[in-house]
C-alpha cells in the first residue's frame, strides 16, 4: 500500500472504532479505540485458531506488520502531538514549578532507567545494557494521555502545570537516553550522530547527549521566535495556523535531520508559540482558531495513534512466558515511576511545598504509551527484541486501560483543590 492508502485506512479505522465505542462502551475516546481495536485484534487471533482454514489473522498482520509504527510515530505523529500539547501549558505557569519538572526529568528519568533495567536484567538474565535500554524506552510517560485523562479532575493549578510539563519533557529526555544506550549496547549503530569509535565511550554518549538535549532546545526556541516575529506582523489567521503547522512539522524534521532532539525542539517551539506568541503575535480571534485548530489535530492523531497501538499486538509475539514477564513488568515498571517521582520531591521538599496527593497522582498517572512501542520497534534485531517488544507491549496495554481509566478517580479523591469556605 501507499502512503495514501494506509492514512486512508488508519483514520477509517479509527473512525469506526471510535464510534463502536461510543455506541457500546462509552470510555474515554482514546482509551475506547484501543480496547474495540485489541478485542478485535484478538477475535482475529482467536478465529484463525478455531478455523485453520482462515489466514484473516495472518492478512492482518501482514498489513500491521506493512505499516512502519516506529517510524510513524517517531517521525511523524510525534512532533505534532508534542507541540500541541505544549501549546496549552503557560512558561509563566510552569516557570512556577520547574525545578520540579527539571529533576523529575532528568535525575528521575535516569533513576528510573536505573532500576527498570537492573530488574530486568535480574528477573531475565538479559546483558545489562540490553536491559537498560528496556528501561531507557519504558521510562518515558505519554503526555497526550497523561493530559487527556486529568482534564477531569479538580487538580490544582501547580500540579496540574507539573504533571503536564514533567510529561512533555521526560519523553525528550528518554528518547535521548534510548539513543545513548542504544548507542553503547550495539556499538556497530552509529544512528546518524557520526563515528561512533571514539576512544571512550562515557565521552561519546555524554557529547551525543549534550548534542540532543541542548541542540534540540535551542533549535525549538529559535524556531518558536523566528516564528513568532514573522506572526506579529500579519493579521491573517488561516495564514497564522498554517504557519504553526510549518513550524510543528518542518521543526521536527530539521531537528531530524541536524541530529538533535526533535521531541524536545517541538516541546519548546510549543510553548514559546503557546505563550509569548499567542499574547504578543495573535489577535483574538487568531488565538481562537490556533487553539481550536491544534485541539482538534490532537484529538484526531490521539485517535490514530491509539488505535494503532491496539492492532500492534500482530507485531508481538503471544508466548506463555513473554507473557508472564511481562506482568510480572508491570510492577517493576511501576516501582521504577515510583522512584522517579520520589526521589526528586523529596531532593526539593525542604526548599518548597507540594500539592496534597502528588506522589501518588504523578506515579500512577506515569501513564506509558505509543513512544514505548514505537522505540522497542525501533531496536536491532537481536534475541532479545522479541521479549522487550512483548513486555513493552503489556505493560503499555495495562498503563493505558488500567491507569488511563483510574487516575482521574484517584487525582479527585487525594489531590482535589480544596473546598473555599
Amino acid at each position: 500500500m501507499n502512503i495514501l492508502q494506509i492514512a486512508s485506512l488508519l483514520i477509517v479505522l479509527a473512525a469506526v472504532f471510535g464510534a463502536i465505542n461510543y455506541f457500546v462502551l462509552r470510555l474515554p475516546s482514546a482509551i475506547g479505540i484501543l480496547v474495540v481495536a485489541l478485542l478485535t485484534s484478538m477475535a482475529a487471533l482467536g478465529l484463525d485458531t478455531m478455523v485453520p482454514s482462515l489466514t484473516l489473522a495472518e492478512d492482518l498482520r501482514a498489513i500491521v506488520t506493512g505499516i512502519d509504527f516506529s517510524d510513524a510515530l517517531l517521525e511523524g505523529m510525534l512532533g505534532l502531538l508534542l507541540f500541541a500539547g505544549a501549546l496549552h501549558v503557560k512558561l509563566s505557569d510552569l516557570r512556577a514549578v520547574w525545578p520540579t519538572v527539571l529533576l523529575m526529568a532528568t535525575i528521575g528519568v535516569a533513576l528510573s532507567t536505573a532500576v527498570i533495567g537492573l530488574g530486568f536484567h535480574w528477573l531475565t538474565g538479559a546483558p545489562l545494557l540490553i536491559a537498560l535500554v528496556f528501561g531507557a524506552l519504558i521510562s518515558p510517560t505519554d503526555p497526550v494521555a497523561v493530559m487527556g485523562v486529568l482534564k477531569q479532575a479538580n487538580l490544582r493549578k501547580s500540579l496540574e502545570t507539573q504533571v503536564a510539563g514533567e510529561s512533555l519533557f521526560n519523553d525528550g529526555v528518554g528518547y535521548v537516553v534510548f539513543l545513548v544506550l542504544v548507542g553503547l549496547a550495539f556499538p556497530a549503530l552509529s544512528h546518524g550522530h557520526g563515528d561512533a569509535t571514539h576512544a571512550s565511550p562515557a565521552l561519546d554518549a555524554a557529547r551525543l547527549f549534550a548534542q540532543e538535549a541542548l541542540g534540540g532546545a535551542v533549535l525549538g526556541l529559535v524556531l518558536g521566535w523566528l516564528t513568532f516575529r514573522v506572526m506579529r506582523h500579519i493579521d491573517d489567521y488561516s495564514l497564522e495556523v498554517l504557519m504553526t503547522l510549518a513550524l510543528a512539522f518542518g521543526g521536527y524534521e530539521l531537528a531530524i535531520a541536524l541530529h538533535v532532539s526533535a521531541p524536545i525542539a517541538a516541546v519548546c517551539a510549543g510553548l514559546l508559540i503557546g505563550d509569548i506568541g499567542a499574547k504578543h503575535g495573535m489577535s483574538d480571534e487568531t488565538r481562537e482558531y490556533v487553539e481550536k485548530f491544534w485541539v482538534l489535530v490532537d484529538e484526531i492523531l490521539n485517535a490514530v495513534l491509539f488505535m494503532l497501538i491496539g492492532v500492534e499486538i500482530f507485531a508481538v509475539q503471544l508466548e506463555t512466558d513473554m507473557l508472564v514477564t511481562g506482568v510480572i513488568c508491570i510492577a517493576l515498571a511501576l516501582f521504577g515511576r515510583l522512584c522517579a517521582v520520589v526521589v526528586p520531591i523529596m531532593m526539593l521538599r525542604p526548599f518548597r511545598s507540594f500539592a496534597p496527593g502528588v506522589m501518588p497522582i504523578m506515579t500512577w498517572g506515569g501513564l506509558k504509551g505509543g513512544i514505548s512501542v514505537a522505540l522497542a520497534l525501533s531496536l536491532p534485531d537481536s534475541e532479545w527484541k522479541p521479549l522487550i517488544l512483548t513486555v513493552t507491549y503489556v505493560i503499555v496495554v495495562f498503563s493505558i486501560i488500567v491507569q488511563g481509566l483510574t487516575i482521574g478517580k484517584l487525582a479527585n479523591r487525594v489531590g482535589r483543590e480544596p473546598d473555599l469556605v
